[in-house]
């Protein structure tokens, strides 16, 4: 596969690094919500031919592949891509010191193109060389995997080495946008070359002047609580990077305890974001004194439009894929269209759900409203709130049928995520017949592409204000799918009761009457329409694409984000 950066590096000026990217379902590297949106910008970016680079891990052993075992617990095995078969090697090679030694790091390009022929490079970082020794050969081999050991060497290739690659290929970088804290050592990287190359120190404490770099650098957080931060010893730092950077600066940088990567970004970058209005209010209470802008992320709207919605959406807006706001005129549809559009989809998921799981997708039936959960497995997105009270939801279920199906992936070394997988499981087998339940193993983008577009109700219950933004229900909504979801992230914006969707509980109400409300809504609001109102039920499926899929879009978050941070 052949590419080439000649025709990027003379109007290239934006770099954007993340440590994860979903570039197609076939390249394996990312995980999940923060390599989904980092794709979404990235196509977005192809679209709207700004002049950006992307940069990311090679990945080449993916995340995980997830195996469902017979007692119901969540099997890891490696994930691997050939980036050749997907990627061209350049000609390049930089190397960074990591434990007093040098590591070689190559770059393979990835070129996206959008349907208009506007292309945007993407490089992929890799130390997968001869020439390195072999414990350094495997640093970008597995996204997220091993101790803090690893994951300090693997940032200090996204970083360091990911701006060096830059000007090593001959990029002319004026903007970095740093993708969460990952990539936080490229600001102190620039930081470094800007004082060896001044002539005087800086006054103050810090004997370097953090101004010419936080002129260069944008920061988007993503992480709304302190224990979801990166963060490593001195002592490990100083073992990694040696004298890369004095440690008594570092602490006035990222912490006085220990190398805080989102605080690292927050001093070193002079624009900062949240991905929602609610997380950037929640970044400001725990990061106070920094100014904390708020862009709501969005979704790549041609990416996760189902070709039968697709169909519609050129119906009445021929441009929908470069200027998704035409969607507003979704109201104009015929409502026989959008539930037949519906109907497609959902028969699409189905047979995907009887194809992966046979035994458990056996009584999943085409007739009954469908409610789909697929987000990681983790405590806080609590899973398994819809099943807090199994009595209740045969009595629900025995009014009014309907029928469930859960996907997601644990992190390898999160243990109460992976018990959450083996509960659910548990929870479809008490329900029985009374309330089919399918977990859909190996989630991933090609099969959340058929959820997203498949779910009459798009279920989402994080324990507030964990959420940073979400956007899998942007993606259902942009589908005809309603949200049913407790109000944090972005749901917040763009929740309107009974028009767009419906709250699970209040807002600022106590979590432990989440499942009580969830209940509730149910019974009251959501199987009543979806069993019994045709009309209204089209009536807010066409809401849903007009007022969350006009604007919950990647080419308005890039729009702003070019406008706002880019052109300051």
């Amino acid at each position: 596969m052949a590419a080439s950066l000649d025709p990027f590096l003379a109007r290239t000026r934006i770099a954007y690094l993340s440590m994860e990217m979903a570039l197609h379902p076939g390249i394996h590297t990312y995980s999940g919500g923060l390599g989904v949106l980092a794709g979404d910008t990235a196509r977005s970016a192809a679209d709207l031919e700004l002049p950006m680079v992307f940069v990311t891990l090679a990945s080449r052993e993916g995340y995980l592949r997830q195996e469902i075992g017979q007692d119901g617990r969540q099997v890891d095995h490696a994930d691997p891509w050939e980036p050749a078969d997907w990627a061209s090697p350049l000609d390049a090679a930089v190397a960074i010191r990591i434990e007093g030694h040098s590591v070689w790091i190559r770059a393979w390009l990835r070129v996206l193109t959008c349907p208009l022929g506007h292309r945007v490079p993407v490089l992929l970082l890799d130390t997968q060389l001869e020439v390195n020794a072999p414990e350094d050969r495997g640093i970008t081999d597995r996204l997220y995997g091993g101790d803090e050991v690893l994951r300090l060497r693997q940032e200090a290739v996204l970083g360091i080495g990911g701006e060096r690659m830059l000007r090593a290929l001959g990029f002319e970088i004026e903007t970095y946008h740093l993708n969460e804290g990952h990539a936080a050592l490229l600001p102190l990287s620039l930081l470094r070359r800007h004082r060896l190359a001044s002539d005087r120190p800086a006054e103050g404490p810090l004997r370097y002047d953090p101004d010419p770099v936080r002129e260069r650098c944008i920061f988007t957080t993503h992480t709304p609580v302190e224990a979801g931060q990166d963060r490593f010893p001195y002592g490990l730092v100083e073992r990694i990077l040696g004298d890369f950077f004095e440690t008594d600066q570092l602490r006035l940088l990222a912490g006085e305890e220990a190398l805080n990567m989102t605080r690292l970004a927050l001093s070193l970058s002079g624009w900062v974001n949240g991905v929602a209005t609610r997380h950037a209010e929640t970044t400001r209470r725990m990061f106070p004194g920094y100014r904390i802008n708020a862009v709501t992320n969005g979704v790549h709207v041609p990416t996760w439009a189902h070709p039968a919605f697709a169909r519609l959406f050129q119906e009445i807006a021929p441009n929908w894929a470069h200027e998704p706001e035409g969607l507003a005129r979704a109201d104009r549809l015929p409502d026989t269209a959008v539930l037949a559009a519906k109907a497609e989809a959902r028969a699409e998921l189905l047979a995907e759900a009887h194809r992966r799981t046979p035994e458990a997708a056996a009584a999943l039936r085409p007739d009954l409203p469908l409610i789909v959960f697929a987000r990681r497995m983790t405590g806080y997105k609590r899973p398994d709130l819809l099943f807090s009270d199994l009595g209740r939801l045969r009595e629900i279920a025995e009014r009014s049928p309907f029928q469930v199906l859960v996907a997601g992936k644990a992190h390898p070394r999160d243990d109460v995520g992976k018990e959450l997988i083996r509960t659910l499981q548990d929870h479809a087998h008490q329900l029985g017949g009374a309330v089919p339940v399918a977990f859909l193993p190996g989630y991933d983008m090609a099969l959340a592409r058929l959820m997203v577009a498949g779910a009459d109700v798009w279920l989402n219950t994080p324990l507030p204000p964990m959420e940073a933004s979400g956007t899998s229900g942007m993606k259902a909504a942009l589908n005809g799918g309603l949200n049913l979801s407790v109000l944090d992230g972005w749901w917040v914006e763009a929740w309107e009761e009974g028009v767009t969707g419906w709250a699970v509980g209040r807002d600022g109400e106590a979590p432990g009457d989440h499942a009580g409300h969830l209940y509730e809504q149910l019974e009251q609001a959501v199987l009543p329409l979806l069993h019994g109102e045709p009309a209204r039920r089209a009536w807010m499926m066409k809401q849903a694409i007009s007022r969350i899929g006009a604007h919950f879009n990647s080419q308005c978050m890039m729009r702003r984000y070019a406008a706002e941070a880019y052109l300051r």
